[in-house]
């Protein structure tokens, strides 16, 4: 496999979780609401657009929505994937403590290693191990 297949493999993963999680946000109020107020339609309508974003634009608009879903709607950090706040990093990290930072390190490592080596990455399978989550 080229070193691309790792980091094209793990993009995809986070692509499929932000899908995921823009899927069930959808779903909860206030978006589900007619009268659902100009903030939380301008929050929705950004998670929305973050896929189609790349670059830094991509990294600092991910990093502030995910944020802002913990401080502005707390009702749905529960629906929010872990692995997103670690994808996002910077202020995100702040919601993670310090055991499932260095696991999610671990994860990151053995992702640099696979690219490194051109090796194949199973971000799922990796991520079961190394979170434990048999």
């Amino acid at each position: 496999m080229s070193n691309t297949s790792a980091a094209d493999t793990y993009r995809q993963a986070m692509q499929q979780l932000l899908a995921r999680f823009i899927y069930a946000v959808q779903q909860q109020p206030p978006f589900i609401h007619d009268d659902c107020d100009q903030d939380a339609l301008q929050y929705l309508q950004q998670l929305e657009s973050l896929p189609q974003l790349s670059g830094i634009e991509y990294a600092e608009t991910g990093q502030l929505l995910m944020c802002r879903t913990v401080a502005a709607y707390p009702h749905l950090t529960p629906l929010l994937p872990r692995d997103l706040l670690w994808h996002f990093g910077g202020d995100c990290l702040h919601y993670m403590p310090d055991e499932e930072i260095e696991k999610f390190q671990q994860l990151d490592e053995q992702l640099h290693e696979s690219i490194a080596t051109e090796q194949a990455f199973d971000y799922e399978q990796e991520r079961t191990r190394v979170l434990g989550l048999h």
